[in-house]
């Protein structure tokens, strides 16, 4: 009997002290009282927690498969909210660092793991339900931001998983453009028709709300909490408080070069003689039939790294191989922040301050574009603008100090990337963790056993 005592105290004691120091890492000590669960669980055992089966005696094959379903469904939730989680490539963003169908192990723990948000959910989707594709959470409860303690901080160069920050806007069916470059892009037309058909144009305000009032009418537009956006991966180019510069597609941050990662790709046009270049080539280099595209009858446009363009210029039949490259000052209307005023485009950008949580900056009409999403968005203010008075929650003001830290991330795939410099900066909210390890990589152009691309297997992720 002594014996069982002891087996049983020594059990609950065990069990007990870990859930202290979960309670202590997530520092919300209402959550103590479950040791008085623990303790019923193992010791008293007054209430049957697991009511779904008979706490005494055999249950039938039906309610084993259920307890173990239930077991599995909670288990890997907790791993996927506290410690790891899975993340499949779906884009060529990061190519050729990361590959479309590398399966990633993404670490919670490297910069702390998140509360979640929207604890109320599907298990395991992101945000919308199979089958029926109506939403996967309930607002029922919405908890507010709070970080763990993480085994680092994010640093420059680190690839990031992270939640889309224009991703809190959907338009349901075209999700593919964020809402906000979708309404962007029906002001330009809107005014360039009326520049096309000679009648008078009007303020940008004017197409910007007219837009929004079209897209609402022709989509269903709805609102997703920031743990329910889109998980994408880039790298972290800038961290807060650095200052980030693109100069004829070469990358500065606080003045000095950033080197060219040997995986980094950029578009370049490859001139032929007239002849083709032969597909085992292409293979052999590990270019995608999806990233070949023939512009003219000599001549391939290719998301290339420099060691591939190098080796293709070498082949017998290629004449020139060039990089594409923005033009200085040749605007981009859906760069960020979409002001001509900066005359910014993919190749020649900034330079761009990246916020520090407690730095306040001067605010005027000319600046504001940089932050108003911030300031709006990711940081709750009412703002509104009254000719040249900026108004924050109803008071005038000439400055902002920050709540948050802000990053800035960019794909390796460098024209071929919708990162920062299309839609701005990443809220420390919203980052998600950095990947570890690809644990498994599928080659979508190939087939059976063919498209398991074996030398990846448990290969790090740089």
């Amino acid at each position: 009997m002594n014996e069982f005592f002891s087996k049983k105290y020594t059990k609950v004691g065990i069990v007990a002290f870990l859930y202290i120091l979960v309670v202590i890492w997530i520092g919300n000590y209402w959550l103590l009282l479950g040791l008085g669960v623990i303790y019923d669980l193992y010791i008293s055992q007054k209430v049957n927690w697991t009511f779904w089966k008979k706490r005494h005696g055999k249950n039938n094959a039906f309610v084993e498969w259920l307890d173990a379903l239930i077991f599995a469904v909670i288990a890997v939730s907790l791993i996927n909210i506290f410690f790891f989680q899975n993340y499949r490539i779906p884009t060529p963003s990061m190519e050729k660092s990361l590959l479309v169908g590398d399966h990633l192990f993404v670490s919670k723990l490297a910069y702390g793991p998140r509360m979640p948000n929207t604890p109320i959910a599907f298990p395991f989707t992101q945000h919308t339900m199979p089958l029926t594709n109506g939403k996967s959470w309930s607002n029922l409860i919405l908890w507010p931001y709070k970080r763990l303690a993480g085994a680092g901080k994010v640093k420059n160069n680190d690839p990031i998983v992270f939640n889309f920050p224009a991703g809190d806007t959907v338009c349901v069916e075209e999700q593919t453009n964020s809402y906000y470059q979708i309404v962007r892009s029906t002001a330009r037309e809107m005014k360039m028709n009326d520049i096309y058909t000679h009648s008078e144009v009007k303020p940008d305000s004017y197409y910007n709300q007219k837009a929004r009032k079209d897209v609402w009418s022709r989509y269903t537009v709805i609102y997703r909490p920031v743990d329910r956006r889109d998980n994408y991966v880039k790298r972290c180019i800038g961290i807060p408080g650095d200052s980030v510069t693109i100069k004829a597609g070469i990358l500065y941050v606080n003045g000095k070069i950033v080197p060219d990662n040997s995986t980094q790709q950029t578009t370049y046009v490859v001139a032929t003689n007239g002849t083709t270049i032969n597909p085992k080539a292409f293979e052999r280099l590990g270019i995608n039939k999806s990233d070949q595209s023939m512009i003219s009858g000599s001549a391939y446009l290719l998301p290339l790294t420099k060691p591939n363009a190098e080796a293709i210029s070498k082949f017998s039949n290629i004449t020139d191989v060039s990089t594409i490259m923005a033009k200085k000052e040749a605007f981009a209307p859906h760069i960020f922040p979409y002001n001509p005023v900066y005359g910014w485009n993919e190749d020649n950008y900034g330079p761009i301050w990246i916020p520090v949580k407690g730095a306040t900056v001067k605010l005027d009409t000319a600046n504001l574009c940089l932050y108003e999403r911030i300031i709006d968005v990711y940081e709750a203010n009412d703002l509104r603008v009254d000719g040249s008075t900026i108004y924050i929650n109803n008071a005038p003001a000439t400055s902002y100090t920050f709540k948050m830290n802000y990053y800035w991330m960019m794909g390796d795939n460098r024209h071929n990337s919708a990162d920062s410099r299309y839609w701005g900066f990443v809220p420390e909210d919203h980052v998600v963790g950095t990947p570890k390890f690809i644990w498994l990589s599928l080659d979508k152009e190939a087939k059976g056993l063919k498209s398991i691309r074996w030398s990846r297997m448990f290969m790090k992720a740089r």
